[in-house]
């Protein structure tokens, strides 16, 4: 019987297959990695056996995470709205009791990811919510179980509603992808991030780098494209990829000083 097996490393889930896939591309790029214990395989009715998913408030938004962690360890947010629920990236995991929790607090109308490493089950959240998923065509490739729910969309922004735009900054890869939400850190403005500008341990700091496990930076230009798509928009906040991963203040100065020490460490 076909399988939509998932690969343990990153949690991307796969077009249903007899058997296991040979390689996971996504894991094979420099950007991510093999485990160290060669590729391996799983599949969301056995993650379902011993993992769950948790809910709660993360300094405004409803964070949706796994436990115990699983491949990458993210979690996803909800983005609550007057016109619709936004869900920013994704998690594998997705069970009777997440989706019930869900829906009470008001669905999902639209799913966006911010880069391939968190493409994850989409397709899965995608039918149980009815919602499409706005992927940047630039990374259309790294899209492991295609869908018909799944719209990629083109050029440097696009519009959603009450005033919430997807940006594509690049950087981590090509299509990568930021939100801004004007109603975010009380009015002010936040940016959803993921790994596009991730934030630092020192939370008053965020970084830039094309590869995060294997270490390699990104060119100085590259960053200062990223800084360049974002500052025309008004945010306090940022919203990383991990549970408290927020720079809860003065978010847009963090960008803009960060980035000029990054550009300070790696000059030759």
């Amino acid at each position: 019987m076909s399988t939509h097996f998932v690969c343990a490393t990153c949690g991307a889930q796969f077009a249903a297959t007899d058997e296991e896939p040979e390689r996971c591309p996504i894991c094979e790029d420099e950007r991510q990695y093999v485990g160290w214990k060669g590729q391996r395989w799983t599949t969301l009715e056995e993650l379902r056996q011993n993992h769950h998913n948790v809910l709660r408030d993360d300094l405004g938004l409803t964070g949706i995470g796994t436990e115990p962690s699983f491949a990458i360890g993210q979690r996803a947010l909800l983005v609550r709205s007057p016109e619709g629920n936004l869900l920013w990236d994704c998690i594998t995991v997705l069970d009777d009791a997440t989706a019930d929790a869900v829906r009470k607090l008001g669905g999902i109308r639209a799913i966006a990811i911010s880069h391939p490493h968190y493409y994850s089950s989409l397709v899965d959240w995608s039918h149980a919510f009815d919602a499409p998923v706005l992927l940047h065509e630039k990374d259309r490739q790294w899209v492991m179980r295609p869908d018909d729910r799944i719209e990629h969309w083109s050029g440097a922004t696009r519009s959603l509603w009450d005033g919430m735009t997807l940006i594509n900054a690049g950087g981590h890869f090509e299509g990568g992808t930021l939100l801004h939400w004007p109603g975010g850190a009380g009015g002010k403005g936040a940016l959803c991030s993921g790994d596009i500008i991730a934030v630092a341990q020192d939370r008053r700091w965020v970084s830039f780098m094309y590869s995060f496990p294997n270490y390699i930076p990104l060119p100085a230009k590259t960053v200062d494209r990223i800084v360049g798509a974002v500052e025309p928009y008004e945010f306090d906040r940022i919203y990383g990829a991990w549970w408290d991963r927020i720079v809860s203040e003065d978010a847009k100065g963090a960008v803009r000083r960060s980035a000029e020490r990054y550009k300070r460490a790696i000059k030759v």
